[in-house]
């Protein structure tokens, strides 16, 4: 099972029309402020550094090309065919593989694991913008993808995020410019509950090897001019050995 169409046309609506430069969205944060801190996180639990990585989600590859500059082979997967052909545009170094892969369809997702073998996940911020239905099936691709000897790192808003993106929809003079359009083609961010990413991934017979919290820095700005960050929390996920 897949995503419905309905979701896949939200996406494909929402990357075509997205704007071009860096940060015209709403997620697509300087990769000091988001990936840099999070492989600070990720790396020095990782079982086989070698590994390819996969970033599951990587829409315009902004954090895609940050990772291929410390990794060996990385490649950014994404169910909308719009955000990975801009991520390729944006790669002039071709510094990474781009895919349009539908992460919650397990055949599209056992071949990638066919070709690459064991990898290790990037996946930030990917649950809360999924139907709730395909939440379960994005963990158990991260647990496909890793297989035994990988890892995956899960970053999500967590619950206290809520009230903060509801007084931004619901401001007197509507959301904020780069939050707006996630609104309006669909894709409008789901609380995700903190309690229910651990159990997706003991679902997908996965184990949670360390967790935390850090912001998640988004493009806009707060009253005070500095960069507007949601709460949210980290997992490093993978096989016990």
């Amino acid at each position: 099972m897949s995503v419905t169409e309905r979701y896949k046309d939200a996406w494909e609506s929402f990357w075509e029309n997205a704007p071009d430069e860096p940060g015209g969205v709403f997620w697509d944060a300087e990769p000091a402020l988001t990936a840099a801190l999070h492989v600070a996180l990720f790396e020095p639990r990782l079982a086989a550094p070698g590994l390819p990585v996969v970033d599951l989600g990587c829409g315009n590859g902004t954090q895609t090309r940050f990772l291929a500059d410390r990794y060996r082979k990385v490649v950014g997967v994404d169910l909308s065919a719009a955000a990975v052909d801009r991520a390729r545009a944006a790669d002039r170094a071709e510094q990474a593989e781009y895919r349009r892969i539908d992460g919650t369809d397990n055949d599209q997702v056992g071949m990638l694991h066919a070709e690459l073998g064991d990898v290790n996940v990037y996946m930030r911020g990917v649950l809360h913008q999924s139907d709730p239905a395909d939440r379960q099936r994005l963990v158990d691709a991260v647990g496909a993808l890793v297989g035994e000897r990988g890892r995956g790192f899960v970053v999500e808003l967590s619950e206290r995020a809520r009230p903060i993106l509801q007084g931004l929809a619901q401001s007197p003079s509507g959301p904020p410019p780069k939050l707006a359009p996630v609104f309006a083609h669909g894709i409008a961010p789901g609380e995700v509950s903190d309690a229910a990413v651990p159990e997706y991934v003991a679902a997908a017979g996965l184990d949670v090897l360390a967790s935390g919290e850090l912001p998640l820095t988004t493009t806009e700005r707060a009253a005070d001019g500095a960069w507007l960050e949601l709460p949210s929390t980290w997992l490093v996920v993978g096989r016990r050995a």
